[in-house]
């Protein structure tokens, strides 16, 4: 991966420079590789990485809102009491990607979210005790050791949709890996955010 220069003079890595989809540098800028510790925005990426599996992250990303809107806001708690009836709805709901077996497993994912709450952990402490320590050079995996056990982790606390490389790239886009490419300006930023990043515990 390489960085390139986009139209307003700053250089950016490659995959997010796409002419007709802005909302990709939106998010390379504002999101992609930033730490992250609120619990709904992880659950709500580790899910949307799950919709991802197949398909591309720019069909995700173009559909967020829709997803948002039919799950709830990502509310674990409320997403845990969802019923057949709340399967069928998002079924029918053609703003999202309908698969039966990716929304009943987000439905799996936030009873095991919820779960994990009443046991009085977090989802932002068990995945941020996963990074890995030191920062890996920039190596361009798909997955990587860490991403390996997180997945190993979750799977077994019941988790659905979770298989390492999906949770890499859950890890790439929380801030947990920062695989920003030399020379983009991110890279700095996202770095400056780890080192006052308080690691959730």
């Amino acid at each position: 991966m390489k960085a390139i220069e986009g139209d307003d003079g700053r250089a950016r890595c490659a995959w997010c420079e796409v002419a007709d989809f802005p909302l990709y540098r939106q998010y390379h800028d504002q999101e992609w590789g930033f730490p992250v510790a609120d619990e709904t925005r992880l659950f709500e990426k580790l899910c949307l990485e799950g919709f991802q599996a197949g398909l591309s992250w720019r069909t995700i990303l173009a559909k967020r809102e829709a997803f948002r809107a039919g799950f709830a806001g990502f509310d674990a708690a409320r997403v845990a009491a969802f019923t057949e009836a709340d399967v069928q709805r998002l079924l029918a709901d053609a703003g999202i990607v309908r698969h039966r077996g990716k929304i009943e497993a987000t439905i799996g994912n936030a009873r095991a979210l919820k779960s994990l709450h009443e046991r009085g952990q977090s989802l932002a402490a068990l995945v941020w005790s996963f990074e890995e320590k030191p920062a890996p050079a920039l190596a361009f995996r798909a997955e990587s050791a860490a991403s390996q056990a997180l997945s190993k982790q979750l799977k077994k606390l019941g988790f659905r949709f979770v298989g390492p490389t999906t949770v890499y790239a859950f890890m790439q886009a929380m801030g947990l890996v920062n695989d920003h490419a030399e020379g983009c300006w991110a890279r700095a930023a996202a770095l400056q955010a780890r080192s006052v990043f308080r690691v959730p515990t």
